[in-house]
């Protein structure tokens, strides 16, 4: 695929993008708030352009993109990538007293999270240099949405109106001990790090716990952060048209899989569950074929009993006539899950579907036919369309629960409001 034809594919979306050369040497990161309109820019006939920057656009020969929730997100995972890839052709930012860095205080006992320049050595972590003071606090904005910490110094008696908008877990009252307060340092450090996969895994291990100790409002919140991580960002190594060539190798399947179904289950010890299908076709969502499914026959907590009926409600019901068969389906958990799925879709006459399952701690991919898992290294296309179709499903699938959650919250206010009314005694 030349140039042009992969900057059709590029979105419009937020995000970084990587420049390469014929040697597949990075030689070029730059953020977005439009990846195609951006990428687009560099290679059409213009005066704007530097000499440099010509020259630059003459030697690509590959584009990859990562798209993120915002502009500001961008700026993060641009300046991790600039770090790590040192392009010949990056403006160097040698020096931080010009640009703004990102200092988390980690000798307080409470660590505050701030934009400052310069380094200094206070025993404080220092991110950057960043190239957009602007950009930057936008993104300590969204930070500290998903991972509240405090900013008043010195550490007052009383809560502030932070933690009324939920920016500050209030550790001057002792509503978040030291441990908590630093393991949330600990996930915005790995935000910042660019290292969504570990903070998922970490934040997945963090609500399970928090279920298991009946923590349920706690454990929704994190449910919350998930929810957004997973729809914040996806990884486009390439093209779309390569991962789905990648993926129909590796399955072994007869033509690259144009239609693929997604499913997923959420709900918190069984209250509220409810499960998700998206669709994509071509490597891309069709969200008009998105469905949502309230679990009605299974009760208590019991992933694989809702997993098989959401499936048949998929195969075997109404949506059958309504929807064409897909050439893949991929089901969010691992072997057990995928056995549940999988003896639905053979009731329903669909046994030659391929059907695949991918576990999110380690990212191994399950198969029927096999007994180990495929591991695939992150760089392949094909786990990386693998992971953006499960997290939108995982995504779809909590943002249902939520409405679902919502919904009861309002009915139990109403209940309670009704039941005060009856106990008041006739005047």
């Amino acid at each position: 695929m030349d140039i042009k034809e992969k900057i059709r594919e590029l979105p419009g979306s937020p995000g970084v993008y990587i420049f390469k050369d014929e040697s597949g040497s990075v030689i070029y990161v730059g953020k977005a708030s439009s990846l195609k309109k951006r990428v687009k820019s560099y290679f059409r006939p213009s005066k704007n352009l530097s000499p440099r920057t010509e020259l630059m656009a003459g030697k690509v020969r590959d584009i990859e993109c990562t798209v993120t929730s915002s502009e500001a997100e961008a700026l993060l995972y641009e300046s991790n990538l600039i770090k790590e890839y040192q392009p010949k052709y990056n403006v160097s930012l040698r020096d931080s007293k010009t640009y703004p860095l990102i200092k988390i205080t980690m000798a307080e006992e409470y660590p505050r999270v701030m934009i400052a320049r310069g380094r200094k050595s206070d025993g404080s972590l220092y991110f950057g240099p960043y190239t957009d003071a602007a950009l930057l606090r936008q993104a300590i904005k969204s930070i500290r949405k998903m991972f509240p910490f405090r900013t008043c110094r010195p550490l007052p008696k009383k809560a502030c109106v932070y933690y009324e908008l939920n920016l500050c877990p209030a550790p001057c009252e002792g509503k978040i001990s030291r441990e908590e307060y630093l393991e949330n340092i600990k996930e915005i450090i790995l935000f910042i790090e660019g290292k969504r996969d570990e903070l998922l895994r970490r934040l997945a291990g963090k609500m399970k716990r928090l279920s298991g100790e009946e923590r349920f409002e706690e454990a929704a919140r994190i449910r919350d952060r998930i929810e957004a991580l997973s729809a914040a960002v996806y990884k486009k190594g390439g093209d779309v048209r390569g991962g789905l060539s990648e993926l129909k190798d590796i399955l072994g399947l007869k033509h690259e899989p144009r239609l693929i179904e997604a499913f997923d289950i959420s709900n918190i010890k069984g209250q509220e569950a409810c499960g998700s299908m998206v669709t994509f076709k071509d490597g891309r969502p069709d969200k008009s074929k998105y469905r949502m499914f309230k679990i009605r026959e299974v009760e208590g907590q019991d992933d694989y009993a809702m997993m098989r009926e959401v499936v048949r409600r998929r195969y075997i019901g109404t949506l059958k006539e309504k929807h064409k068969t897909p050439d893949l389906i991929i089901i969010d958990g691992g072997r057990g899950h995928l056995s549940a799925a999988a003896s639905e879709v053979k009731k329903a006459g669909l046994a030659g579907v391929k059907i695949i399952g991918i576990a999110k701690v380690f990212e191994h991919i399950y198969t029927l036919d096999r007994d180990l898992p495929v591991a695939l290294p992150p760089s392949s296309k094909a786990l990386q369309l693998i992971q953006r179709v499960r997290d939108e499903s995982h995504r779809f699938a909590i943002k249902y629960h939520h409405i679902l959650r919502r919904k009861a919250l309002v009915g139990d206010k109403k209940a309670k409001k009704q039941k005060v009314r009856k106990k008041r005694p006739s005047l």
